[in-house]
């Protein structure tokens, strides 16, 4: 923790990578639209090649946000599988060690939360709550143009990722969800995301409960001899 000039306390970058995580349980608390102008232009200094800037952002809070959870809801009532995603969240035939890292991930959240391995009818109502952004009082939905390529996902991601740290910067935490993508073409009506755009994925935003038990889970990281190879060093 470091103090500005103005004598207010700010956290490192070291500090918010290290401290952010996934929220999944939000207090019904409101973020003001002030904040939410703040982290979105400056995460937009994110790099890109070409400095194309390829993210679009769209952002639903008070009864808009409502409106739209309770639409899908309606609708998963009717057909719980969605409009179907457009690209596959994880590839069809996951390999090692991937494959026994998200297994491994489910089964710690779930235990977290006391839901038992066969307890499917509670692994599903805790799956639906993405569809309420886990209570979180804003939802964030991030596009893509269709023309754009693998280069320009990356540079989303590294958008996206701005925009988690400046919120935990900001006191505020978030959960990145994939899941919105089966909902692409309800979102997109119901926002106005033109047709040459395509939905990634949502987010939602807001004040992590404290008491809330799933917050407590914090997913492993491997080794840096797993991913990392340093070459030229004495």
């Amino acid at each position: 923790m470091s103090v500005s000039d103005e004598g207010s306390s700010t956290i490192s970058v070291s500090e918010a990578v290290e401290s952010r995580s996934t929220v999944r349980q939000f207090l019904n608390k409101p973020v003001a639209k002030s904040d939410i102008e703040d982290i979105l232009l400056k995460a937009q200094r994110a790099p890109s090649g070409g400095n194309l800037q390829p993210w679009k952002v769209y952002v639903v809070a008070g009864n808009a946000r409502d409106e739209l959870v309770n639409i899908v809801k309606e609708k998963r009532a009717v057909n719980p599988l969605g409009d179907g995603s457009e690209y596959a969240i994880y590839p069809p035939e996951l390999k090692d060690p991937y494959r026994t890292r998200r297994r491994v991930c489910g089964q710690q959240l779930y235990e977290t939360i006391g839901i038992a391995r066969e307890n499917k009818v509670a692994k599903f109502a805790q799956l639906e709550r993405n569809f309420s952004f886990f209570g979180a009082p804003v939802g964030l939905f991030f596009t893509l143009d269709r023309q754009m390529g693998l280069g320009q996902w990356a540079d989303m991601g590294m958008f996206m990722q701005n925009v988690m740290l400046l919120a935990t910067e900001k006191g505020l935490a978030t959960c990145a969800q994939e899941a919105w993508a089966v909902w692409y073409k309800t979102i997109s009506e119901f926002v106005g995301i033109p047709d040459e755009e395509m939905l990634f994925c949502g987010m939602g935003l807001g004040y992590a409960d404290p008491a809330a038990q799933i917050n407590t889970f914090k997913t492993e990281r491997g080794s840096l001899e797993e991913f990392a190879v340093l070459k030229g060093f004495d």
